[in-house]
């Protein structure tokens, strides 16, 4: 077997891997029966008939049009996945308890590896039950009624139900490295179709080095997964681009379904792919057997997505109304002008003008005005934050709480106090944070060169990943739509916008690196050249990434919780009485610990909480109250520290790149009353 075809297969692996995965699980979530026998067994029998069909489309492109890759370029993309694998696995973050959404990912999946259902149960019954001064959600885990519904999209819990199969909860943490060393390889595949294999180990290191792809593989994002499946997609689709056998058939409903399962991971998917269903519009216009196989593959995985979300995780998609709305009336109103697009582009009276036309417009001055505008895009991400300042105002109590977080950031970051702030008028200085100003000019120069290639009919290759990487970076630049303390809000970029701007980085320096002997310049001169890009892409990147690349945060809270659980018991119920232990805890202690878990509603009293514990008696279990300090428990028995976390967390920086760590002290006491 050729180089070519083994980093070919290698790469899209991952995605073929995670598409068996989820479409085993899945269906063993919505009917309850999760559990390690079925879900193994219809991964392996799913693995073996994805991987030999997908691979189908690596042999025939192969027969089509053969790459030239070197066991080199195939060394060095093994060499930067493992050596990310490694350091990623050495700084793991251990974020269990919940405070932000890695560690709620890890409850809804620690729920899943011992129950293989949902919702979560209260278990009422062990309060006695129930009280009107008790409430059974916490954040990232709504009531509705008699359950306990978990916020977020159930993809990634459903691959990390794997990791705590396999080797409990610490197995479950060190699931995110493997899937960010997956991005990587993913990533490195794409760039070696779409540039020049040759470039494929540098494209790999240099997403490596960023900070972003270091931190979210640090802890449990569902950008991760999310991405292996763009990238797959994009690489699977492009291997079959010039194929005319079954395999392209077969090719396009995988890379369709890889691209469509995006949005069982996160809903955001379903914007991403949007220019999918176009392209797909464009392949069956051209009376292209493709088209209809990437529109079916997609429409059963975003299906699949949206079918979990509405059943499992309403409360979710209810929250994001607001904008999942209009990307629903958005989705629907590209697939009707795709259909539109399409019977235009088929019927006789109306194709020949419209080719003419394209003809028309094609050799005429419209590419250079397309490339010039895609510049001024830039541009004016680049001016933004003189001429706006981007203001929330907070429609919710959620968005009450993250104003009143920013306020607390901003008075951290010595910035003046304003209500609403949330710094979206910055987002291209955040990107230039992490991959650097050169990248971000190559980034912009080969976005514009590309643009006036496709708009004169040429680099057809790079049609769909040039639309999906312009429309996700245009809409995310514009509203980034996260809470913008860094490097938190980095994670909305890793998903297309760091990795996009990069390929095309890489391809404007592969470019101008090949103009050179068109120039008149022998090899000596076309490879200084190669080798100057090197450090004018990687430095700015490192220097953003180094202070944090050994700097581990939140250690030591699988063992802390582990010990939580054990002076717990199995026959407790408990009752947390103060707010911030509630919100960290609740699902924590009910999760992890297989203990009833309530919190008491805001106004609650000593009186109220004694009348809770006379109940748990009285249905024959234990009370345990818990809070933050002595003073929480210590008015029902005597006060116990029971949990003490001294560790690091991550920064909140706002107007700066992020460079260090904040301290971390969570702290956890307990009283036992004694029945009245």
């Amino acid at each position: 077997m050729s180089a070519s075809n083994v980093l070919a297969r290698l790469t899209v692996a991952p995605a073929l891997l995670l598409v068996a995965w989820l479409v085993a699980a899945l269906p063993l979530l919505l009917t309850g029966t999760f559990t390690i026998g079925p879900a193994l067994l219809l991964f392996v029998l799913a693995a073996a008939v994805l991987l030999t069909l997908g691979f189908r489309g690596v042999r025939a492109r192969a027969e089509v049009a053969r790459p030239e890759a070197s066991w080199w370029a195939v060394a060095g993309v093994v060499a930067v996945t493992l050596a990310f694998l490694v350091l990623q696995l050495a700084m793991c973050s251990e974020q269990i308890i919940v405070r932000r959404d890695p560690a709620s990912y890890v409850q809804f999946a620690a729920w899943l590896t011992d129950h293989g259902s949902l919702p979560v149960r209260q278990w009422r019954w062990a309060f006695g039950g129930g009280d009107p001064s008790l409430t059974y959600q916490s954040p990232a885990f709504y009531q509705r009624g008699d359950a306990i519904i978990p916020q977020f999209m159930a993809g990634l819990p459903l691959i990390l139900a794997l990791g705590g199969w396999i080797g409990g909860m610490y197995a479950m943490v060190a699931m995110a490295p493997v899937l960010g060393a997956c991005a990587v390889l993913s990533f490195a595949g794409l760039v070696a179709r779409l540039v020049g294999a040759r470039w494929a180990p540098l494209g790999a290191l240099a997403l490596a080095l960023t900070l972003p792809m270091q931190w979210v593989s640090r802890s449990t994002y569902s950008e991760l997964p999310a991405l292996v499946l763009l990238l797959g997609g994009l690489a699977l689709l492009h291997d079959v681009r010039e194929v005319r056998s079954g395999a392209a058939r077969i090719g396009a409903l995988l890379a369709g379904l890889a691209l469509g399962l995006t949005v069982l991971v996160r809903i955001d998917g379903l914007r991403d792919v949007l220019p999918v269903v176009v392209f797909a519009g464009l392949l069956t216009a051209r009376r292209r057997p493709t088209g209809l196989w990437l529109f079916a593959g997609l429409a059963l995985g975003v299906g699949a997505g949206l079918l979990e979300g509405f059943v499992l995780s309403g409360p979710y998609l209810k929250y994001l109304h607001a904008s999942l709305n209009p990307l629903l009336l958005l989705s629907g109103a590209v697939v009707l002008g795709t259909v539109v697009m399409v019977g235009l582009l088929r019927a006789p009276f109306s194709a020949v003008r419209l080719r003419r036309v394209g003809v028309r417009l094609s050799s005429g001055r419209l590419p250079d005005v397309a490339a010039v505008l895609t510049v001024l895009v830039m541009i004016g991400f680049a001016v933004r934050p003189y001429l706006q300042t981007v203001v929330r105002v907070p429609a919710n109590a959620d968005d009450r709480m993250n104003a009143s977080f920013i306020l607390l950031a901003q008075r951290a970051n010595g910035l003046p106090a304003e209500m609403g702030r949330v710094y979206y008028e910055n987002s291209l200085y955040w990107v230039a944070w992490y991959i650097g100003v050169p990248a971000l000019l190559l980034a912009t120069a080969g976005a514009a060169l590309l643009t006036r290639r496709m708009a004169r009919r040429r680099s057809a290759e790079w049609l769909l990943p040039y639309a999906v990487i312009a429309w996700t970076t245009v809409t995310t630049l514009w509203r980034p739509g996260i809470t913008p303390d860094h490097p938190w809000a980095s994670r909305r970029l890793i998903s297309i916008v760091i990795p996009g701007l990069l390929l095309l980085a890489l391809w404007a320096l592969a470019w101008a690196v090949r103009r050179i002997p068109r120039l008149g310049y022998g090899r000596g001169v076309t490879g200084a050249v190669a080798l100057a890009g090197v450090p004018f892409l990687l430095v700015p990147i490192g220097v953003t990434s180094a202070g944090l690349l050994f700097t581990r945060t939140e250690q030591g809270e699988v063992a802390a919780v582990r010990s939580l659980c054990a002076r717990l018991g199995r026959d407790a119920s408990v009752v947390l009485v103060e707010r911030v232990t509630a919100d960290r805890f609740t699902q924590v202690i009910r999760g992890m610990c297989g203990v009833p878990t309530a919190r008491t509603r805001p106004g609650t009293s000593e009186q109220d909480v004694r009348r809770v514990i006379g109940r748990i008696y009285a249905a024959g279990r234990r009370p345990l109250v818990l809070g933050a300090a002595p003073s929480n428990v210590a008015p029902y028995g005597e006060a116990r520290q029971v949990l003490h976390i001294k560790t690091r967390q991550d920064e909140h920086s706002l107007v700066t790149p992020p460079d260090g760590t904040w301290g971390l002290t969570i702290d956890v006491w307990m009283s036992e009353p004694l029945r009245p």
